[in-house]
């Protein structure tokens, strides 16, 4: 009874995902997408794009890595990846989160999802190079779909936009390939800035 009281405490608080609003917004829409709805897309890309992936990948240590890694944003907040006042990589921040988060849970299953949340932030196994390239994509197709987006909205340009979205390419050349093109193409019409 003591296991499953603390995996529901952990259901209860994890809810406060869906409150977490992202710069990003929805295709084709004016609303802001939520930490929980991002994660559920990249679970879902993952499955759909495995095909993509550079290498052979465990398509469930992908999906566990996608749902779990914004988790720590109840916390630590989420910060847009092109902010000029903070850094994006604020993992000692993060890790705080993950510690008192993920610890709500029973003792191995906190020290499994800690386990994978750090192997998706360094980026350096097969998996987390596809999970890291999934949650590049995303946000690249839904400025696409909105007429550059976050990227128009805050005169991002074109040199920054390819300098945080290469990690694309890590995980899958196919994909990156298909990015470069399209990011390209945006600004060649004059969405973002081509600098």
């Amino acid at each position: 009874m003591e296991r499953l009281l603390k995996q529901i405490e952990f259901i209860k608080q994890i809810d406060q995902l869906k409150y977490i609003a992202r710069k990003t917004k929805l295709f084709n829409s004016d609303r802001h997408e939520n930490d929980a709805e991002h994660s559920w897309h990249l679970a879902m890309m993952a499955m759909v794009l495995l095909e993509h992936a550079n290498e052979e990948v465990d398509l469930l240590k992908v999906i566990k890595m996608v749902l779990i890694h914004d988790i720590v944003e109840i916390d630590a907040g989420d910060t847009f990846l092109y902010d000029t006042s903070k850094d994006h990589v604020n993992t000692e921040e993060e890790l705080v989160a993950a510690n008192r988060i993920f610890g709500l849970l029973p003792e191995d299953q906190a020290e499994e999802f800690i386990a994978i949340w750090r192997e998706f932030e360094a980026a350096e196994t097969k998996e987390a190079k596809f999970a890291k390239t999934l949650d590049r994509f995303e946000p690249v197709l839904q400025n696409l779909s909105n007429q550059g987006g976050t990227w128009a909205e805050y005169d991002v340009e074109l040199s920054r936009i390819f300098q945080k979205i290469g990690v694309i390419e890590n995980g899958s050349d196919f994909i990156w390939e298909y990015t470069k093109e399209e990011v390209q193409q945006c600004a060649e019409k004059g969405i973002i800035r081509n600098k």
